[in-house]
């Protein structure tokens, strides 16, 4: 562990740790829950992150925190970047001077990633942004052996600083007191908390159990919050990791000019939104903003902060809409849209409410007039011909030459690297483009469907494997880009503008001159 004392000034000061485990499943999603809801009740301000990329956790999350999470991740974005991103999203939270806690939970195991060299792991994630690690070992059926487990995590990688262990599912207080025993002879480690065995999952099934509420958490879900803080609260020496978050050392590359300002201007770090405004333009008035409307309720809610953000910064209004939270007849504003964005989410799961719909149509008719219309996943099966599922066929929106086939199974699953290969408003040809997907479902495309839009590098895409000859994903009909391919926007700068610059072409062509 990295005891090494530092006397930076304490503006550059961000508290931080990173909640980790050996695998999937340790219970880290259980610990950081509870911590950002026992510390938020007891007044300290939390920013929430997720190592991405990630919606239904990141949810999670930011309802326990009552901030919405940030998503961090090493594929998309530099060491010197994420630094940027962090320390500009904990100081739109809280201001730089005050009491706060950056508390990130990491994904998979500590070292888990895309490779047998660990590329874009938590504990690359951790490095990059010298963040202290508490791990969440899961602990039943065993002492020593835990030790052990514990001392290849600490010691297999240099660079990592470890604050600690809260152990998981431990048995009964004897147990508990072995563990420790165990760990104070073998290992230079605090443990900081010993979470019981419980009698029943705590965590609903997270898949559904958010998916059902469209990312706004249910009643009861906000009592499952409140008992995981109680929980956390009882078993876990709660000073303790704060003090190890406010021991954490500077944000490498982030000096103390309110978040960094003068740091980045110099290295050209983007804003919180990591996508910088549209270059010569004076801001725009509220009438001359273009506006473009975005799809969030119960089927679709799937969209990164970040990526609305970056189209708020280069000079859009956005206009939240509903399909599913709103009576068909109820009057909304999508006439007067100058760009549509349909996110992901699980339309598969709302069908009968969608098939049919009045304002499908409407959406439809936008997409053949040529409205600028970029639609990922969720989207894009919104605007297909339709989705068959067990046995039944639903009509959807009819804009593209392709159907939809529900699956039990994941069909796309990770990281996506592609090629863009189709004129469009969004991406510039050439361009190599990084994105995730998943879903459960594939594409059937119509005889008179177009080439890919993207050629996969990595990915599933629209059916085939990135290894076979012509996989691709991605659809582009008119104005309309529709993928099971998701972007983050500071990842790929231009697509804000892009999409901006377009909605304006839009506006400016229906205005009266």
């Amino acid at each position: 562990m990295d005891a090494t004392p530092d006397t930076a000034p304490e503006a550059t000061r961000y508290p931080r740790l990173c909640v980790s485990a050996a695998s999937g499943g340790g219970g880290k999603t259980l610990l950081s829950l509870g911590l950002a809801r026992a510390f938020r009740a007891g007044g300290l301000p939390v920013k929430p992150f997720k190592k991405g990329p990630d919606y239904i956790d990141a949810a999670w999350l930011g309802r326990a925190a009552g901030t919405p999470a940030a998503n961090l991740d090493p594929f998309f974005l530099t060491g010197p970047e994420l630094a940027a991103l962090f320390a500009r999203a904990m100081d739109a939270a809280a201001p730089p001077d005050s009491a706060r806690l950056g508390l990130i939970e990491g994904n998979r195991g500590l070292y888990d990633g895309l490779d047998e060299a660990g590329s874009c792991s938590t504990a690359r994630l951790a490095r990059a942004l010298a963040c202290p690690v508490l791990l969440c070992l899961d602990a039943a059926k065993m002492t020593r052996t835990a030790v052990a487990l514990l001392s290849g995590l600490v010691h297999f990688e240099p660079g990592l600083r470890f604050c600690g262990v809260v152990f998981n599912r431990v048995g009964s207080p004897r147990h508990e007191a072995a563990l420790r025993r165990a760990v104070a002879a073998h290992l230079e480690l605090p443990v900081l908390g010993a979470l019981p065995r419980l009698g029943r999952n705590p965590l609903p099934e997270r898949h559904m159990g958010i998916a059902s509420k469209g990312g706004s958490l249910s009643a009861e879900a906000e009592t499952m919050l409140d008992e995981l803080a109680a929980l956390v609260r009882a078993h876990v020496d709660m000073e303790a990791v704060l003090t190890a978050a406010q021991e954490a050392p500077p944000l490498p590359g982030v000096e103390a000019e309110s978040a960094g300002e003068a740091s980045s201007r110099e290295a050209g770090y983007p804003s919180v939104s990591m996508s910088p405004p549209l270059p010569s333009r004076s801001p725009a008035t509220p009438k001359e903003r273009p506006r473009i409307g975005y799809v969030r309720d119960a089927a679709f809610w799937f969209y990164y902060p970040e990526n609305l953000a970056a189209l708020t910064d280069a000079g859009a209004e956005l206009v939240p809409l509903s399909l599913t939270d709103a009576p068909d007849g109820e009057a909304q504003p999508w006439d007067g849209l100058d760009g549509l964005y349909l996110g992901g989410g699980f339309p598969e799961d709302f069908l009968p409410q969608l098939s049919g719909a009045a304002r499908l149509a409407r959406l439809a008719g936008l997409s053949r007039a040529g409205l600028p219309i970029y639609a990922e996943c969720g989207g894009m099966i919104l605007l297909s011909q339709g989705m068959e599922r067990d046995g039944a066929f639903w009509p959807l929106g009819g804009a593209l030459p392709l159907r939809i086939v529900w699956t039990p199974r994941p069909q796309g699953l990770g990281y996506v690297e592609a090629v863009v290969r189709a004129k469009n408003p969004f991406f510039p040809i050439g361009l190599r483009l990084r994105g995730h997907e998943f879903h459960y479902s594939r594409c059937v495309l119509d005889a008179v469907a177009p080439p890919p839009a993207l050629e996969l590098a990595r990915g599933c895409g629209m059916g085939r494997q990135a290894c076979s000859a012509g996989a691709g994903d991605g659809i582009l009909c008119r104005r309309t880009w529709a993928a099971y391919t998701h972007i983050f926007a500071p990842a790929v700068p231009c697509w804000a503008r892009n999409f901006v610059a377009a909605a304006s072409a839009w506006r400016n062509a229906r205005s009266p001159k």
